[in-house]
């Protein structure tokens, strides 16, 4: 059988790092998620990719409300 890579962090994947990260990190994860408007593995996501990868979309890059009205 072969396995499937994952491209994106699931929910379950995120609720499991969310319980294990400080309550300060936890809570600032979830808010920012609420203010972007973006799923919270999104916000874990951008953050690991920022770290990783100068280069990677980060949170400056997220304007969600852009072209909306």
């Amino acid at each position: 059988m072969q396995s499937q890579t994952l491209e994106e962090l699931t929910p379950t994947a995120a609720q499991a790092i969310l319980e294990n990260l400080p309550e300060r990190i936890r809570v600032a994860f979830i808010n920012r998620s609420k203010e972007i408007d973006f799923p919270v593995e999104a916000v874990i996501e951008m953050a690991l990719a920022g770290y990783l990868d100068s280069e990677a979309i980060g949170f400056v890059d997220c304007k969600p409300n852009r072209g909306r009205k």
